[in-house]
């Protein structure tokens, strides 16, 4: 808790107008919201590129930035959105990587040509994909919040705790929840 409470001190500085507090959040985070973006953008120019544009355009939110979301899941959500624009402009479509994207698909098909999966394989494979994200998509806020910063951030649970601000138990239970709501819709797809 004490991380937030220390980003949300930061943001007001920001708030204040002291630039070097927002200097600090971005060195914060940086290494975060780049890998963030690089499972989206393969080229690491063209996401160089859209880590700055992602900060740059928290920059100019913050003065809207009242506190209601933790910074961190705020900046998140800046950066996914940046750069899946960047892809929308250049007529690409994201990687399907992260848990919390939808789009499937075209991405992986030159991969799984190679695989050696037969026809109905790749076509469980393919309705198990959206079965998940689906599910995913599905879940509560908090339960699907406490999944993406396992899952995907790759978090503990001691700090999951704390990003979300509730006990260890709490972080526990939302994700045992979580994955118990993702694997029934994986079992009604796969028995008859």
């Amino acid at each position: 808790m004490g991380e937030d409470l220390n980003d949300l001190d930061l943001v007001r500085r920001v708030q204040s107008g002291d630039r070097n507090a927002y200097d600090l959040l971005v060195r914060k985070y940086q290494y975060r919201i780049a890998a963030l973006v690089r499972r989206y953008i393969r080229d690491e120019a063209e996401a160089e590129d859209v880590v700055q544009e992602a900060f740059v355009r928290a920059w100019r939110a913050l003065p809207q930035f009242r506190g209601d979301a933790q910074f961190y899941t705020w900046l998140y959500r800046i950066a996914v959105n940046t750069a899946k624009n960047h892809l929308a402009s250049l007529g690409r479509r994201p990687a399907t990587e992260d848990i919390d994207d939808g789009e499937s698909g075209a991405v992986r098909e030159a991969e799984r040509l190679h695989d050696g999966d037969t026809p109905e394989q790749e076509a469980l494979r393919g309705e198990m994909e959206r079965t998940v994200l689906a599910a995913v998509d599905a879940l509560a806020p908090e339960l699907r919040e406490a999944l993406t910063l396992r899952e995907v951030e790759g978090l503990s649970y001691d700090d999951i705790a704390a990003r979300m601000g509730c006990p260890i138990g709490t972080v526990r239970s939302r994700i045992f929840r979580a994955r118990e709501a993702i694997d029934q819709q994986l079992r009604d797809l796969v028995q008859p």
